[in-house]
């Protein structure tokens, strides 16, 4: 399961499109979002992996249940079983159907933090067609291989047209409510009611560019920061956001962070809050997609809007992190990690495909960023980052060129092992 600002910046931050280096091993210096003092060195490491099990089809995410089996969604639309370092040949029966196209399909798994009293495991996906879908959040119990008394506990109130921008990760607080982080819906030309559809984000009666809380029975929290407003969806926790698809909650200082998409760079980690404005679209460091790279907004923060701690451009394609707490690695408590997908963006025409990367994000005691590490895993993408029962990191990834090809089978769970 799931377990101030920035004084410096990152050698891969970037304020303007002009600043990007073509080149991932030559990144441009520029400021970040909060004036540096100094520049963040990002040093470069092979990871030493074990595998723990492969062969798995476009997996999305992964987590643990009580007695060390592993869940793992395959975003074609099935929910398979790692037990004893072995995939299990037959998937988990009874998962809802799903609208599997483009960044659509089953997304992330979360088990409930009681499930030993009530076997709840929570999948979120998308469903629908190319024409209507819409993120959906479901429960149902675990036994005997097989989810039953399946139901909906979340669903977007609007759908919308194409498989972009779901979002869709699952973080429960302390407090046994649920955050489900849900995508703006699409790039230009999409639009929704008459309108770019990204500006659904900065529209507090719509739940696309949210994060949202919810109890685990799906009703709403009665101290949800809109809860009193009958102009806003009630649902609504914090608001502004692009494609979060990493969220993590640090038990030593109560915060909660997030990664966040951007487009063509941009990509941003945000500490989020209660009824916080996020900036999307109207403040970013983004651009739009094209040769041309035009800056989507002048505005790279605004008033009454919360800065990103980091941004990474080019981009890294985060995805999911986790606040690491074991011992296993000399030097590493205490700090963020984090998935990137692809790391300097899309290659130029003929060139191998650029592959992700973990990223150590170093964090001092008051939660600034201190350093910055890329560790190296391979020509991968990596979906997913966890800490496993026994204090290990374990990662989750697939193949840079076939990870939306069904039937590729390149997915596999790694364990990070200690460097010597």
């Amino acid at each position: 399961m799931k377990l101030s600002r920035l004084l410096a910046f990152a050698s891969i931050v970037a304020i303007c499109p002009t600043a990007y280096a073509q080149n991932t091993s030559e990144v441009t210096i520029v400021p970040g979002p909060v004036t540096p003092s100094d520049a963040l060195s990002m040093s470069s490491r092979e990871l030493n992996l074990t595998p723990v099990a492969d062969g798995l089809d476009g997996p999305w995410g992964f987590s643990w249940l009580p007695n060390g089996n592993i869940l793992v969604t395959e975003q074609f639309g099935t929910l398979r079983t790692i037990r004893d370092g072995a995939l299990l040949p037959k998937p988990i029966a009874g998962v809802p159907e799903v609208f599997s196209s483009g960044q659509g399909g089953l997304l992330d798994v979360s088990v409930h933090p009681e499930f030993l009293e009530n076997q709840y495991v929570y999948l979120s996906y998308s469903h629908g067609t190319e024409e209507a879908n819409r993120l959906r959040v479901a429960r149902g119990r675990l036994i005997d291989d097989e989810l039953q008394d399946v139901e909906v506990v979340f669903e977007v109130a609007q759908t919308k047209d194409g498989p972009q921008h779901f979002g869709s990760r699952l973080l429960w607080l302390p407090d046994g409510t649920l955050l489900i982080s849900v995508g703006d819906g699409g790039n230009p030309p999409r639009e929704y009611g008459g309108r770019l559809i990204r500006e659904q984000a900065q529209s507090l009666d719509s739940h696309l560019g949210k994060v949202i809380r919810i109890n685990a029975d799906g009703s709403i929290p009665i101290d949800n920061p809109f809860s009193d407003r009958p102009d806003v969806r009630a649902e609504v926790w914090s608001y502004g956001h692009r494609n979060v698809q990493g969220l993590a909650f640090d038990s030593a200082t109560g915060r909660i962070y997030a990664t966040e998409h951007g487009s063509q760079g941009g990509d941003e980690l945000n500490i989020l809050e209660a009824g916080g404005n996020f900036g999307w679209p109207l403040a970013t460091y983004a651009v739009e997609y094209g040769a041309e790279r035009r800056p989507i907004t002048s505005n790279q923060g605004l008033p009454g809007m919360q800065d990103p701690i980091a941004v990474w451009s080019p981009t890294v394609a985060p995805s999911d992190m986790v606040i690491y707490s074991g011992q296993r690695y000399a030097g590493w408590t205490g700090d963020l990690f984090f998935g990137g997908m692809r790391v300097g963006g899309r290659p130029s025409p003929g060139s191998p495909p650029n592959p992700g990367a973990l990223f150590r994000v170093d964090l001092d005691s008051n939660g600034d960023i201190a350093s910055q590490e890329r560790l190296l895993a391979g020509n991968v993408r990596v979906r997913d980052v966890d800490q496993g029962p026994d204090g290990y990191l374990y990662i989750l990834t697939t193949d840079t060129t076939q990870f939306r090809r069904e039937g590729s089978f390149t997915g596999a769970l790694l364990r990070v092992e200690p460097f010597e």
